[in-house]
């Protein structure tokens, strides 16, 4: 199959198939992304595909809702909502999803990690292997284990006429700071050319064993955990086509916006 049209199935497939059948024919290989971190950035929070429509494309990933209503951990099949208030419910299947990043897992590689001391040198630890298997391509990992501390965010939605990602974040976001919890932390990283389309790098997310806490990972540390990793080589991403995305000047650089909203901590909102 061509190149073009395997894309061409997998946006298919993945992105406006809905069911079990249908995910069972889904390409494995394909990280399926909706919209772009860009465009979220600049205020496209609408919702661009259902959460239906988002099983169908994966069973593994990360994301948000309409509104930036909190954040989203896709487990297992399973599509999590971590609210701004620190409620995580399992999302509707009608409910809308302006981003998101998602696909099949398979494990490709395990990599037992001890000793780390934060989030930095998680990533420290991760990059070696991305730098030993291939920088270019995807991939997604996920890890079970207990977390002597980890700082997570969540945050509230807003409504039209939507502010920008910082600009919500610095109004609405709220951390959350836990000691000794267990939980799964699930990650996506991009590769350096993905700069225009999403951000380059590891973004993590986290949920807790229980269901009731989880958000996106500010820090973290742990003593010991098997990291599962997914490395996957296709691409594939669906664009809304309405005039308010229409109209978002997309090569405008958002480098520093995103830097802010993936990694600022909002120390007056910290419970």
């Amino acid at each position: 199959m061509s190149f073009k049209r395997k894309f061409a199935a997998a946006l298919l497939a993945g992105l406006l198939a809905c069911g079990a059948a249908h995910a069972a024919t889904a390409d494995r290989e394909t990280i399926q992304q909706v919209a772009l971190l860009q465009s979220l950035a600049q205020g496209y929070f609408g919702g661009t595909v259902t959460v239906e429509q988002l099983r169908a494309a994966g069973d593994i990933g990360i994301g948000t809702f309409k509104g930036l209503n909190g954040e989203m951990i896709v487990l297992d099949g399973t599509v999590y909502q971590a609210l701004g208030s620190g409620e995580v419910v399992v999302a509707d299947d009608k409910e809308t999803i302006p981003f998101a990043n998602v696909t099949f897992f398979d494990k490709d590689i395990t990599l037992p990690l001890s000793d780390i001391a934060d989030k930095a040198a998680l990533e420290e630890r991760l990059n070696r292997v991305v730098k030993e298997k291939g920088e270019n391509s995807f991939y997604v990992i996920k890890m079970h284990t207990t977390f002597p501390g980890i700082l997570f965010r969540s945050e509230y939605g807003s409504k039209e006429p939507y502010p920008t990602l910082v600009g919500a974040l610095k109004e609405k976001q709220t951390e959350f700071n836990h000691k000794d919890i267990t939980g799964t932390l699930v990650g996506l990283y991009c590769p350096g050319y993905m700069g225009g389309l999403n951000t380059p790098g590891w973004h993590f997310h986290f949920l807790s064993d229980d269901k009731k806490h989880g958000g996106h990972v500010l820090e973290l540390s742990f003593r010991s955990g098997d990291v599962l990793m997914d490395k996957t080589d296709a691409f594939a991403m669906m664009l809304p086509d309405d005039n308010r995305f229409q109209s978002l000047n997309l090569a405008k650089d958002m480098k520093e916006d995103i830097r802010q909203a993936e990694q600022d901590k909002q120390p007056s909102a910290q419970k």
